[in-house]
């Protein structure tokens, strides 16, 4: 599912027209995306936890020229499922 096939089932799902629909998920996904930047977590209860995880710095390999690099320390977004969700999608 794509973000316009998501905004169309939020549409018909919560009554609104798919203008109304994409601004509330457009709404969403920003406020998801300003609390990960400052360093918060979201958590939906029922439906999982959106967090940001400490990537360590590390060393790689260039597959083309299999000489080795040094990959940088790096902050990456995160989303871990909750029990309901879960169970639902089993």
């Amino acid at each position: 599912m794509n973000k316009s096939e998501f905004v169309e089932s939020v549409a018909a799902k919560a009554d609104l027209s798919k203008a109304d629909a994409g601004k509330a998920v457009d709404a969403v996904l920003e406020a998801v995306t300003d609390a990960l930047k400052s360093g918060d977590q979201v958590t939906l209860v029922g439906f999982g936890t959106f967090l940001v995880r400490r990537r360590e710095a590390r060393q790689g390999r260039n597959p083309r020229t299999r000489e080795i690099m040094e990959i940088p320390a790096s902050n990456v977004p995160s989303f871990k499922a909750g029990k309901a969700l879960k169970d639902s999608v089993n």
